[in-house]
């Protein structure tokens, strides 16, 4: 008798575990975009010598500018799928005191563990 509760419950316990991970990819979630996206082209027009006019009239304004007096720039775009991992792009510019383009850096971030 309590051999066949204990097996019972044991499968019940299996089956309401499995149920919530499937439950899981039923429920919608929505796509999340953040920052700037910047397409492939629109990067592939920046060069070293532009003004900061230049760049932003091609690219628009950066997400983030370095508030400590240093001329840099961060583009910043960040997508999280529904049920996927999230990715994340950088670009980073770096500009000299007359306001002239010096460095481009360009990151893609590994996605990040869930």
């Amino acid at each position: 008798m309590r051999c066949k509760l204990l097996t019972a419950a044991t499968v019940s316990l299996v089956m309401l575990t499995a149920g919530c991970s499937m439950f899981e990819r039923i429920v919608y979630r929505p796509y999340i975009n953040q920052g700037n996206y910047l397409t492939s082209a629109a990067v592939s027009k920046i060069q070293k010598g532009m003004t900061q006019q230049q760049v932003a009239y091609t690219l628009g304004t950066p997400m983030l500018t370095d508030p400590f007096g240093s001329q840099t720039w961060y583009y910043i775009f960040r997508l999280q799928p529904g049920h996927g991992k999230v990715f994340q792009e950088s670009l980073i510019l770096t500009f000299d005191n007359a306001g002239i383009l010096t460095d481009i850096k360009n990151e893609k971030l590994l996605p990040e563990k869930q």
